[in-house]
């Protein structure tokens, strides 16, 4: 096996995992929406933490963990939600057009 090889199977496979990413993204979009805020609200945290005053670290790092979680648990719960509403509501009425 050549090195050629071996970094063209790495590139396939980035790009199916890439592939897998975008789809599951449109299937849900919550779920990078609660990404890209836990990622928004930890790179936050980490800027304030230079600015924190007197709170203590581990009270900083508490409540940027807390928000950092609430953002993801808020994210799933609203795709939860939208899922649940597609397929209950919406669904239906495609289903039966008389009412």
């Amino acid at each position: 096996m050549t090195m050629s090889e071996d970094t063209s199977s790495w590139s396939s496979e980035r790009e199916s995992q890439a592939s897998k990413l975008i789809q599951k993204s449109k299937e849900s979009p919550f779920v990078p929406i609660g990404m890209t805020g836990f990622a928004a609200i930890v790179g936050l945290g980490l800027y304030k933490l230079r600015t924190r005053g007197n709170t203590k670290m581990s009270v900083h790092l508490i409540h940027t963990r807390v928000a950092a979680q609430a953002c993801v648990v808020g994210a799933v719960t609203f795709g939860v939600l939208y899922s649940m509403y597609k397929e209950y509501v919406v669904k239906p009425r495609e289903t039966n057009p008389s009412k």
